[in-house]
């Protein structure tokens, strides 16, 4: 039987993986306009940042109960998503550049790819 939190966890993994590449293409696109980070911006970032502390605090419940991940480089991924955002903030100091802009496109681009590998790193 499948717990609950499992099936929460891998339906936010989904979520996480799709609002992230929906803000990667937002960053690309206002990057190609020549857009700073805006108000907008930074609160679609701050929004991201919750889900992936979120879908963390559900997978430290399953590893605390014993459901641990196929792979644990599932673990490293998770921990390097839950950093990307936060380094990228503390690289830029908060400026809100357009080069602030290529910066957070590019982070949140890798970091969708690191949410598919932790997919499927976690079985």
């Amino acid at each position: 039987m499948t717990p609950v939190i499992m099936i929460l966890h891998g339906g936010l993994a989904r979520t996480t993986l799709l609002y992230f590449l929906a803000l990667a293409i937002w960053g690309w696109w206002r990057f190609a306009r020549g857009e700073n980070v805006d108000r907008s911006y930074w609160g679609a970032l701050v929004i991201a940042e919750f889900l992936v502390l979120f879908q963390s605090f559900l997978g430290f419940y399953l590893w605390a109960i014993g459901l641990r991940p196929e792979r644990p480089l599932h673990i490293l991924y998770g921990i390097l998503v839950i950093l990307a955002l936060p380094a990228a903030y503390a690289y830029t100091k908060g400026r809100e550049e357009r080069g602030e802009m290529l910066l957070y496109s590019v982070v949140t681009s890798i970091t969708v790819a690191l949410i598919l590998r932790a997919m499927v790193t976690g079985g």
